[in-house]
């Protein structure tokens, strides 16, 4: 059995609030997506400044999994073009 990472604790800011996000990933991974939600998040309320929060963060996973998508469809894409 290989051995599992330990889970270590990161403090981020997202559209002005602190979360402690518990991963097995490390803290520059942790900063990273952060860094990706909070400038999805401040692009959209840049766009449309009378969002609530709670519609801003749905918003925000809409436009990261669409992206998200997109992205899949592009590598199958790709390794159908290799084949």
């Amino acid at each position: 059995m290989g051995e599992d990472k330990e889970k270590s604790r990161t403090v981020v800011t997202i559209n002005s609030q602190q979360y402690t996000i518990v991963s097995k990933e490390g803290s520059d991974y942790v900063n990273k997506v952060a860094e990706l939600v909070n400038n999805k998040m401040r692009e959209l309320k840049e766009l449309n400044p009378y969002l609530d929060s709670t519609k801003l963060a749905v918003l925000t996973a809409v436009n990261i999994g669409s992206e998200y998508i997109h992205l899949l469809s592009q590598l199958e894409d790709e390794k159908k073009d290799e084949d």
